[in-house]
């Protein structure tokens, strides 16, 4: 498995709003109104995964003792290489499907511009750029959380 590219998260969104633009010209009319939750809840799986990177990286670096303020309690337990293997497979998955999702989000937003005046599709706009945003958060976050798994170099290495 290699490391997520931006360029290649950046290349699958524009291809998956190009897709959704020209789906969105012929079919807009027949769909319902864009929810305002999926926002939401990329947020908050951004969240989850952006602190899980910040608690990954300081274990695997070490410094997860220098934090406890020396109150005696114990190091933990070795993190186990399948789970770090596992956590960073989980990241690249998210992240690709935060491209589709921002992707599919920008086609709408693409598609709607062309009717702003209309209250239904500016509404859609407004929860297309929400979920577009949340969408870009996510895909930041996940690219942490792989790049946290990574193990440490050698001493004066950068």
């Amino acid at each position: 498995m290699t490391p997520t590219k931006p360029r290649a998260l950046f290349g699958l969104g524009v291809a998956c709003a190009l897709v959704t633009w020209l789906l969105l010209v012929r079919l807009y009319s027949s769909l319902p109104p864009l929810p305002w939750t999926p926002s939401l809840t990329l947020v908050l799986l951004a969240i989850v995964e952006g602190r899980s990177g910040y608690l990954l990286r300081r274990r695997i670096a070490g410094r997860w003792q220098a934090s406890q303020n020396g109150d005696g309690r114990s190091r933990p337990k070795p993190l186990h290489p399948i789970g770090i293997a596992r956590t960073a497979a989980v990241a690249k998955a998210s992240a690709l499907a935060a491209a589709v999702i921002a992707g599919l989000a920008l086609g709408f937003v693409i598609d709607l511009t062309r009717s702003l005046s209309e209250p239904i599709p500016r509404q859609d706009t407004f929860a297309a750029l929400g979920i577009f945003a949340s969408a870009v958060l996510l895909a930041v976050a996940a690219v942490y959380l792989e790049r946290s798994c990574r193990v440490p170099g050698p001493p004066g290495d950068r």
